[in-house]
């Protein structure tokens, strides 16, 4: 059973920072993607970053490339997101999901996520 539980989020005011945490568990495919997903009022989920297994390759949305750092300890099977300079249209609840594959299918590929939980960013003015 796949279980992702997500911390880290919070209030914070725009062009401050935050750190997102993800612990992952209980999955195997021969290779994978750790990502983050978000998805605002009224809006698509989206995906935000990824980071491949196997070897470190990343992904990330136009919309956060230079803002956010996605970085992994695979010893630990914890995955962060660093979010730098938020801006108030970051503001969603961010969930971290496997993508079965790499990094590169982080925006279009199937991923498993416990989309009931997540954790909520909110970037005010």
């Amino acid at each position: 059973e796949v279980q992702l539980v997500e911390s880290g989020g919070g209030l914070v005011q725009a062009g401050g920072s935050l750190r997102l945490s993800c612990a992952a568990s209980g999955f195997t495919f021969d290779d994978y993607a750790i990502g983050w997903f978000r998805q605002a009022p009224g809006k698509e989920r989206e995906g935000v970053s990824c980071i491949t297994h196997s070897d470190g390759s990343t992904y990330y949305a136009d919309s956060v490339k230079g803002r956010f750092t996605i970085s992994s300890d695979n010893a630990k099977n914890m995955v962060y997101l660093q979010m730098n300079s938020l801006k108030p249209e970051d503001t969603a609840v961010y969930y971290c999901a496997v993508v079965p594959g790499s990094s590169r299918d982080c925006p279009t590929g199937v991923a498993f996520g416990s989309w009931d939980q997540g954790t909520q960013v909110t970037v005010s003015q």
